[in-house]
């Protein structure tokens, strides 16, 4: 027999229900990615929603993609939980972990490699044969929390003693922050600074005209530096985190190749762990960062 429910508590359920959040990974609540404003916003976002799609498809479910306004922001997502997962670079992952308790899923294969390094980049014009050479020119960086446009650089110049208490005004005449390594490398070529920091591939990345590159030498490099990945919040699901991980490490070969270079230009993705991390942590101390 059938028994009918009373209709106070029929009303209780369904008012229960109404306040219950939608789980995780479902139409009413997908995952959210965050991605770090490394190039191009606009065409980031456009990527990025592709690739959203393409992951949704490999894990399950469905995925929402926005970019963050910067690299502060990318570890305030995850520190709030308004973001699920972020796509950060080395010391936004280090400095996510320590803030945010986020947890490290898988970073990124780019030429076949885990590692970067950085350069700091001239005009060859300019006849700069050395790093020393730059005493009272000016940079510009990209942002302080930058692995390679700010931290490795700065580390390296720190510890050849041209750099003096942290303070990059110590060995170069006007220091500035251009947000993004494409715009550095703009700033470059144009004439507007002396030299930039940023990843060791942004000449090829960045100038697709062979005369514009031949215009760009460097000067100095530093050690290499475990690649960027995409990392998660606390608290997400342990089935989800290793759906996602299993879903990005799939994320290879000629299916993919196209996706991945319009994003950040990688191979794809292997999985990580948080102790892969160590070096940038030692730089990251070294500076004393902290998210601003």
């Amino acid at each position: 027999m059938v028994t009918r429910m009373p209709a106070l508590a029929a009303l209780l359920l369904v008012i229960l229900a109404t306040f219950v959040p939608a789980a995780t990974g479902t139409a009413n609540r997908p995952l959210h990615l965050v991605l770090t404003p490394s190039q191009k916003p606009t065409d980031l976002l456009a990527a990025g929603e592709d690739f959203g799609k393409a992951l949704g498809q490999l894990v399950g479910v469905p995925f929402r993609v926005t970019v963050a306004s910067d690299y502060a922001a990318v570890i305030e997502a995850l520190r709030n939980r308004s973001a699920d997962l972020a796509w950060v670079h080395p010391v936004g992952y280090v400095l996510a972990n320590r803030e945010a308790k986020a947890t490290i899923v898988a970073r990124n294969l780019w030429h076949g490699k885990a590692t970067f390094t950085s350069r700091i980049f001239v005009r060859k014009e300019a006849g700069f044969k050395s790093v020393e050479d730059l005493r009272g020119k000016t940079i510009a960086f990209v942002d302080p929390a930058s692995s390679s446009g700010y931290v490795y650089p700065m580390v390296l110049l720190m510890q050849r003693g041209l750099v003096k208490g942290k303070d990059p005004k110590t060995f170069f005449r006007e220091v500035v922050f251009s947000g993004s390594h494409d715009a550095s490398m703009r700033a470059l070529l144009n004439g507007h600074v002396d030299a930039i920091a940023s990843f060791d591939m942004a000449r090829e990345q960045y100038l697709k005209d062979p005369a514009e590159r031949d215009k760009v030498a460097w000067v100095a490099e530093t050690p290499p530096i475990p690649e960027a990945g995409i990392a998660a919040r606390e608290g997400l699901e342990p089935a989800l985190f290793n759906r996602v991980r299993g879903g990005l490490v799939q994320m290879r070969g000629p299916a993919y190749a196209a996706l991945l270079k319009r994003v950040y230009d990688i191979d794809g993705f292997e999985a990580a762990e948080d102790k892969d991390y160590d070096p940038v942590r030692q730089a990251v101390d070294l500076l004393n960062l902290r998210p601003r």
